[in-house]
């Protein structure tokens, strides 16, 4: 039997902070429980993958975000999409240590590979929902 695996990608930031907060709350537990986890920083949310920036988030009643992401970091992988990272120029050096640029093409044989599963957290105004998909 193949180890299952989960692929995040979150697609908000401060405009959606439960969403992003959900998001990385979500692939803390993940890691914590000893499930592989990729988050991935798109959108908005890429700009937490620059020092100091996850920080500067708030959120009551939530786990601090910059706590979050070091939890992933300790035993899973974050990535900034290579587009959202050109748009914002962000560049690999910016990031924090530990994190890396990548594109669609690294995404998708992230969510093809057997056992995988991946959730999308949308923004609020794509209906609020959040996506998910198993690859068997």
């Amino acid at each position: 039997m193949p180890e299952r695996s989960l692929v995040i990608k979150v697609t908000v930031g401060k405009e959606d902070p439960e969403r992003c907060n959900q998001a990385f709350t979500v692939a803390a537990a993940a890691v914590a429980s000893g499930v592989p986890v990729s988050l991935w920083l798109t959108g908005e949310s890429a700009w937490y993958g620059l020092p100091g920036r996850a920080g500067d988030f708030s959120l009551p009643h939530a786990a601090p975000l910059a706590d979050l992401l070091t939890g992933i970091l300790a035993a899973g992988s974050v990535t900034v999409c290579t587009q959202c990272a050109a748009r914002r120029n962000i560049e690999a050096d910016d990031l924090i240590s530990g994190i890396r640029i990548a594109g669609a093409a690294t995404f998708v044989a992230e969510i093809m590979t057997e056992g995988a599963q991946a959730l999308v957290y949308l923004p609020s105004s794509a209906g609020g929902r959040t996506h998910w998909t198993r690859a068997s």
